[in-house]
Formats: C-alpha cells, sequence, structure tokens
C-alpha cells in the first residue's frame, strides 16, 4: 500500500519544494493554470510576471511584437480583422498544447475566451468584420476550444479599474499604434469588457481593480495569492462532484 500513499502524496505536492509550498499555504495546485483577462493596458503582464514569481510558475505571454497582422489592423480595421483574429486563435491554441504538453503550473497574460468575447463581436457589430468572416471565425472557435477536451482555467482573474486610469496607463507605456488610435475605440471595448466579464461562466474569477492592489506590496500578493487558493478550492470541488 505504501506505493499508492506515495503516488497519491507526489500527486498532491506534499513533499518539500517550492511548488509544494506554495499547494500547502496557498491551496494552489502545483499544475494550476491562472489566466490573467482585462482591457488593453490594464497591467495583464505585469502582473502574470509577479504571480509566476511567488508561486515558482512558468508565464504564458502575449507575443503582440511578432504579430503580423496587428500594426495593419491598426490602420485599416474592415480590412484586416478576421486576419488578425484567424492568427490569435491559431497562436493561443498552439499555446495552450505547450502548457498542456509540458505541464505544471502556468500564469497566462490574457485568454482566449477574450478573442471571441470581446474583440472578433465587437468587430461584427460594427461593420468590421463581415458576416460571413464572423461565422467562420465562431464556427473554428467553438470546435477548438469550447469542447470538454480543451484544458480550461482553474481560475481567471479580471483586472478592471477607472477608464482615465486605464487611458493613461495605455499612453504611458508608450505603443505608438495603441497612441494613435480613437479613444471611442477603447471605450466601446472598455464597455464589453464590462459586459462580457459578467456573464463569464467557463471558470471561477477573482475580479481586481487595478487602483486597489500593488505588484511590488507583499500584502497586495498576499491577498491575490489567497483568494487564489479559496477559488481553485473550489474548482476541484467541481470536479471532484463530477464523478
Amino acid at each position: 500500500m505504501i506505493w499508492l500513499f506515495l503516488a497519491y502524496v507526489f500527486r498532491q505536492g506534499a513533499f518539500p519544494g517550492k511548488g509544494a509550498y506554495i499547494m500547502n499555504r496557498y491551496h494552489i495546485p502545483e499544475n494550476a493554470l491562472i489566466t490573467v483577462a482585462g482591457t488593453v493596458g490594464v497591467g495583464k503582464s505585469t502582473l502574470t510576471a509577479a504571480l509566476a514569481k511567488s508561486l515558482g510558475f512558468r508565464t504564458s505571454l502575449e507575443q503582440v511584437e511578432h504579430n503580423p497582422y496587428l500594426e495593419k489592423f491598426y490602420v485599416d480595421f474592415e480590412r484586416w480583422s478576421f486576419h488578425l483574429q484567424i492568427y490569435f486563435l491559431a497562436e493561443r491554441f498552439k499555446e495552450q498544447k505547450r502548457m498542456h504538453e509540458l505541464g505544471g503550473g502556468f500564469v497566462q497574460d490574457r485568454s482566449i475566451y477574450e478573442d471571441t468575447g470581446i474583440f472578433a463581436k465587437m468587430h461584427a457589430d460594427q461593420g468590421t468584420m463581415s458576416v460571413t468572416d464572423y461565422a467562420t471565425y465562431t464556427s473554428l472557435y467553438e470546435a477548438m476550444v469550447m469542447t470538454p477536451y480543451f484544458p480550461h482555467p482553474h481560475v481567471l482573474i479580471y483586472l478592471e479599474g477607472a477608464l482615465p486610469s486605464i487611458l493613461c496607463r495605455i499612453k504611458e507605456r508608450g505603443r505608438e499604434m495603441e497612441i494613435r488610435t480613437d479613444r471611442t475605440y477603447w471605450e466601446k471595448m472598455y464597455e464589453r469588457y464590462s459586459a462580457w466579464i459578467d456573464g463569464f461562466d467557463v471558470c471561477p474569477v477573482l475580479r481586481l481593480n487595478i487602483d486597489e492592489y500593488d505588484v511590488n506590496d507583499h500584502a497586495s500578493m498576499e491577498s491575490i495569492l489567497t483568494q487564489i487558493g479559496e477559488l481553485t478550492r473550489l474548482k476541484e470541488a467541481d470536479r471532484s462532484h463530477v464523478y
């Protein structure tokens, strides 16, 4: 029977080591996927890096610099919106596959769910993505993502805040293509994010106001990690009830 006990202990991460310590202290599984979501400029990458460092997890970061469509898209939404969303869908799906194959814990910058729930839908509603293109995109998304086989996050952390604070952050980080974008685009995106998160039910959600935490403050991070642990326990409890 001892081998059964050892197998159980290793799965639970109860032996010493940073991952095991985190599992015991915050009740965050050492193979957890934590996804950080929110509109442009809310600080997803910064929080992703801070959480990964605290937990000893790997990061999964959005690679905007190598996107062949992004700058073209900001110049002409209608011409490039479909290309951009298909590119994002493929890249995010490949990243989910990579994380699943590597195993272990990950903190992910931006979710695959935002692409369809926010960006693609916004362009379809505004007429900057055709009805046919949007139907093709959503069909692909549902076939690839909304299945029992897709590894959904243990917790989605949603970053929110006042629009003026977010616009200030966009300006401060200095990406020219974002600064040139008309303010009404950011206002519409902000409204859509607020509506989207209220209906999101794929996994547990932790909502954080960007003006109420500091990644450089130990107490702030402790509070966030504790809340993540509470939500992952709910996720694991839900899974156990399936069997």
